[in-house]
């Protein structure tokens, strides 16, 4: 199975700071990973880091690539309501370019607010 992760390296888990949150989604993610046997996909060869911070910047890329993928993994949905509610468009094209959308954590209290 082919796939790309998403991680939020601007939000705040759980009283976390930005750095311990950037490393508990890449970690928690990591691990979902290797146990379900997920090859990671690079799309851009200059790409910093194996995993995408903005969901513009994976778009353009999947844009680029015109290729359909297994899924997208992120960690909870904290990590892209701000692009979900700002671009809904957006984010229904990003999702088409994959057959699953994984979620690490689900949210216990799915209407808690949380600032971002």
């Amino acid at each position: 199975m082919k796939g790309i992760y998403l991680v939020n390296d601007r939000i705040s888990i759980d009283g976390r700071s930005l750095e311990e949150s950037t490393l508990l989604q890449e970690q928690s993610i990591k691990e979902y990973i290797m146990k379900q046997d997920i090859q990671v996909v690079s799309l851009n060869p200059y790409q910093l880091k194996e995993y995408y911070t903005l969901p513009h910047a994976l778009l353009y890329d999947l844009r680029k690539k015109e290729s359909a993928f297994d899924c997208l993994i992120y960690y909870s949905p904290q990590t892209v309501e701000e692009f979900i509610y700002t671009y809904p468009a957006k984010w229904l094209i990003l999702k088409s370019y994959f057959k699953e959308i994984i979620l690490i954590h689900k949210m216990d209290n799915l209407n808690e607010q949380h600032a971002i």
